[in-house]
């Protein structure tokens, strides 16, 4: 695992969105394990958004389930905007090859314009372009509170590699050999020279095939204390990967699925 040095924003996860139903609490879960700061939007007739930011700079939000998805009885969790110059024509672009739009691209006033689409697997993630130019540049790669890593839970994880390289650009790495599982397919995303993220198959202990985000903490043996104290679980882990890196798997006090980085134990 390592970071891909920002260049050009487009084809790059540029925000993490958490939804369910007590954003209070989540916030204050995460305030602790991770280290975010939370603060209302404040934006003026729109519904209500909690910023978090690793320090000054803005890593994602948070907000209430629509009472119309949780009517259809979606879980709380974690997803990911990628940022790309045309939301519309993306859009038409993703159902060509099989993906669905699930809300069609409307926009934030002040913010951008987003569509909330799905790949053909059915993982959930967002398109986005900000209003007014590129978004700032973030601190550097391995900071405590930026997402260090993306990894897609798939189906048949060599077409969804195969779906999201038509869309965004992303080329393949190198690939880890994963015994009885498929192999485990890194990526970087157009114009970088590091890895990005994986894709593999999914684990039968999987539900649905997903996206998970992997939040940078300074060390994982004290951040699982934290996950534990304040009422997450451990799913898996810690484990040792490739780098020297440190991961777990955890699930919040609300059942959403996130992941936990460190560059030691």
């Amino acid at each position: 695992m390592s970071e891909a040095k920002a260049t050009s924003p487009t084809g790059r996860f540029v925000w993490c969105e958490w939804i369910g139903d007590n954003v209070k609490a989540a916030a204050d879960f995460y305030a602790h394990v991770v280290g975010w700061n939370a603060k209302d939007s404040q934006i003026p007739g729109a519904r209500p958004y909690t910023i978090l930011s690793a320090g000054a700079y803005g890593v994602g939000g948070m907000m209430p389930m629509p009472p119309e998805v949780n009517a259809m009885g979606a879980r709380a969790c974690w997803i990911g905007y990628v940022r790309v110059e045309d939301v519309d024509a993306m859009a038409a672009k993703l159902t060509a090859a099989g993906g669905s739009v699930k809300r069609p691209a409307s926009d934030i006033p002040g913010v951008g314009r987003f569509a909330v689409v799905t790949d053909p697997d059915g993982a959930f993630f967002m398109l986005f372009r900000e209003s007014g130019g590129n978004p700032p540049s973030p601190p550097p790669p391995g900071t405590p509170g930026l997402v260090g890593w993306r990894e897609l839970h798939a189906d048949d994880g060599a077409a969804a590699f195969a779906f999201y390289s038509g869309l965004f650009g992303w080329t393949k790495r190198r690939a880890m050999d994963m015994g009885e599982r498929s192999a485990y397919q890194l990526f970087g995303f157009a114009g970088g020279d590091s890895d990005y993220g994986g894709v593999t198959n999914r684990m039968q202990r999987m539900p649905a095939p997903m996206w998970l985000y992997y939040f940078n903490v300074p060390a994982i043996d004290a951040a699982v204390e934290r996950v534990r104290a304040n009422g997450g679980k451990i799913a898996n882990g810690p484990i040792e990967v490739p780098g020297g890196l440190w991961i777990i798997q955890g699930f919040d006090p609300e059942g959403a699925l996130f992941a936990l980085v460190a560059p030691k134990r």
